[in-house]
C-alpha cells in the first residue's frame, strides 16, 4: 500500500501537535540540564528562586509534552481509522488478493513520518531559541546559564517519538484491518433514511442531528480541544508576563492559537467531508442551507463551548499551581488572580472566530453539488 502525497498532507495537523510539544520541550528540558550544573555556585540567597526555576522548567516540560503527545497519539489514530474507512474497498481488494494484514499494516508506519518531521522541526526550532528564552529566564543576580547541545535530547525528542509513533500506526492499523474482506469491499452505508413528507421534517433532522453527533464522538473531542488550546494558551499566554518573562507568555500565546486553528480547521473539515451525501440529498429533498448547517454542525458547537469553560478552568488552576507550590519559597513572585477582563476579550475573539470559521464552512456546505457526488459514485 502506497501512502498518497494527498493523504500524508492530511497528517499536517499531527505534525504541527508534534512541532508544539518538540519545541517547547527542547528548550525547557535544555535549560534544566543546563542549570542543574550551577546547583553548587548559586548563592544562598538565590537558592529559593534557583529550585523554582527548575521545578518550572521539570514542570512544563512533563506537563506540556506530556499533554501534546497525548493528542497526537489520539490525532494519528484517528487519520487512520479516517484512512481506512475511506480506502475499505481497496484494502478489501489487497486482502482479497492474497495481501495478509501485517503487510498491509506495515504500510501505515509511514504515518510515524508526521512524528519525524514534527519533532525536527520543533527540536530544530527549539534549539535555536534557547539563547533567547535562556536570556529571558535569567535573573539580576544569579550566574548566567550557557547553552550547551545535549545529544541525548536529539534521541528523546526526535528518534524516539517517530519509532514509537510508527508502532502505535502499525498495531492501530493491523487491529483495524481485522474486518473480513466483504465487509471492507462493501464500505459502511449510512443508515439515514430521508423522508419527503413534512410530518416527517422535524423527525429526520432530528435523526441526522444525533446520528453525525453519535457518529463521531472522536470530533467532539477536536472540537471541545480546540476551544480548550485557544481559551487556555491565550489567556495564559497573557498572564504569564508578572510571573515569567514577555517571551514565554509570547510563545505559549502563539503555540495556543496555532494548536486551535489546526484542530478546528481539521475538526470542520473532516465532518464537513463525512457528511457530502447526506448533504447533497438534504439539498435534493429542499432542506434549506440553514437546516443543513445545524443537523451537520449544531451538535458540535455546545462542545466547543465547553472546552473553552475548561480551557479558562485548567489556565487559572495551573497558574495557581505554578505560584502557590512552584514558586512558593519565592518572596518577589506577586500573586494571581483570576483576570476577568482577559478573559472576556477572549471569549469574545473566540466567538468572532468560531462564527467567521463555521460561516466559511456553512457557504462550502450550500455549494456541495448533487451532480458531483452522484458522479463519484
Amino acid at each position: 500500500m502506497i501512502i498518497s502525497v494527498k493523504d500524508g498532507f492530511k497528517l499536517i495537523g499531527v505534525s504541527v501537535v508534534f512541532f508544539c510539544a518538540a519545541f517547547v520541550c527542547t528548550f525547557m528540558l535544555s535549560y534544566y540540564m543546563d542549570v542543574v550544573s550551577l546547583k553548587d555556585v548559586v548563592s544562598d540567597q538565590f537558592s529559593a528562586l534557583y529550585d523554582a526555576q527548575v521545578a518550572m522548567s521539570k514542570f512544563v516540560s512533563v506537563l506540556t509534552g506530556g499533554v501534546l503527545v497525548l493528542i497526537a497519539v489520539i490525532m494519528l489514530v484517528f487519520y487512520i481509522k479516517l484512512y481506512v474507512d475511506s480506502h475499505s474497498k481497496q484494502l478489501g481488494v489487497l486482502k482479497a488478493l492474497g495481501f495478509s494484514n501485517a503487510k498491509l499494516a506495515a504500510g501505515f508506519c509511514a504515518f510515524g513520518l508526521s512524528a519525524l518531521v514534527g519533532c525536527s522541526l520543533g527540536f530544530a526550532c527549539g534549539y535555536s531559541a534557547t539563547p533567547f528564552i535562556y536570556e529571558s529566564m535569567t535573573i539580576e543576580g544569579m550566574p548566567e546559564v550557557a547553552v550547551t547541545f545535549h545529544y541525548e535530547l536529539l534521541l528523546g525528542i526526535v528518534v524516539a517519538p517517530t519509532a514509537l509513533f510508527a508502532g502505535i500506526a502499525y498495531g492501530f492499523a493491523y487491529l483495524k484491518l481485522k474486518i473480513p474482506v466483504m465487509h471492507l469491499i462493501k464500505g459502511k452505508e449510512s443508515k439515514i433514511r430521508l423522508s419527503g413528507r413534512e410530518d416527517k421534517e422535524r423527525d429526520f433532522l432530528t435523526e441526522v442531528f444525533f446520528k453525525t453527533l453519535s457518529s463521531k464522538k472522536l470530533l467532539t473531542f477536536f472540537f471541545a480541544f480546540s476551544a480548550f488550546c485557544f481559551s487556555a494558551m491565550v489567556q495564559m499566554g497573557l498572564s504569564m508576563g508578572d510571573l515569567s518573562s514577555e517571551i514565554m507568555g509570547t510563545v505559549i500565546l502563539v503555540i495556543g492559537l496555532v494548536l486551535a486553528a489546526v484542530t478546528a480547521f481539521m475538526s470542520v473539515t473532516s465532518l464537513v467531508n463525512a457528511n457530502v451525501k447526506t448533504v447533497s440529498l438534504m439539498k435534493t429533498f429542499g432542506y434549506t442551507a440553514r437546516e443543513r448547517f445545524f443537523s451537520v454542525l449544531g451538535g458540535f458547537i455546545p462542545f466547543a463551548f465547553i472546552g473553552f469553560g475548561i480551557g479558562a478552568a485548567y489556565q487559572y488552576g495551573l497558574l495557581q499551581l505554578m505560584v502557590n507550590v512552584v514558586f512558593a519559597d519565592v518572596a518577589e513572585v506577586p500573586a494571581y488572580e483570576f483576570d476577568m477582563p482577559v478573559f472576556f476579550i477572549t471569549l469574545g475573539v473566540f466567538v468572532i472566530s468560531y462564527a467567521a470559521l463555521l460561516a466559511l464552512y456553512s457557504l462550502k456546505l450550500s455549494k456541495i453539488s448533487v451532480k458531483e457526488v452522484m458522479l463519484e459514485n
